[in-house]
């Protein structure tokens, strides 16, 4: 008889949540000895690649990278259940556009006491994940709950080619 192995359903949040302490000491020690700046400078590059390859490998999951299956992603994977609230969500040919008024992996890293690493984390993902997914899509977002902001006002604009 074959067993088939079963992958664990773990959320999105929840593999964050499992990474955040160890990746949080991790920096905090390289910080203590290299510097803070040159540290998390370093943190996010090697981050930055990370969400590079998920954008690459989230685009084959969704057989696509159009601003549609962007908005899929974001709904079934980044918001599934219910880790972010997004509200004034827009598509149009050419633009996806949307706030998130409540944020999970801030509430998380903040519960976890990570929160002053949050941005390092996760929210410079958001536009490396962009140059895996769909380099004619450009993000742009300048306020950030993480940051102290009331929302997270995401901007995606399609290159036109």
């Amino acid at each position: 008889m074959n067993k088939q192995e079963k992958k664990p359903n773990v959320t999105h949040l929840e593999k964050r949540e499992i990474q955040a302490p160890l990746v949080a000491s991790l920096i905090r020690g390289f910080a203590e000895e290299f510097g803070e700046e040159k540290t998390h400078e370093l943190a996010k590059k090697i981050i930055c690649e990370d969400a590079v390859q998920s954008g690459k490998d989230l685009a084959k999951h969704y057989s696509g990278n159009s601003l549609a299956d962007l908005l899929k992603i974001v709904e079934e994977v980044w918001a599934g259940d219910g880790i972010m609230e997004i509200r004034n969500v827009e598509l149009k040919q050419d633009e996806l556009r949307f706030d998130v008024t409540r944020c999970g992996y801030a509430d998380m890293y903040e519960r976890v006491g990570v929160k002053d690493l949050g941005t390092v984390l996760s929210c410079c993902r958001d536009f490396a994940f962009m140059d895996g997914f769909n380099p004619d899509i450009r993000l742009e977002r300048t306020k950030t709950i993480m940051d102290g902001d009331d929302l997270c006002n995401f901007r995606y604009r399609q290159n036109k080619t």
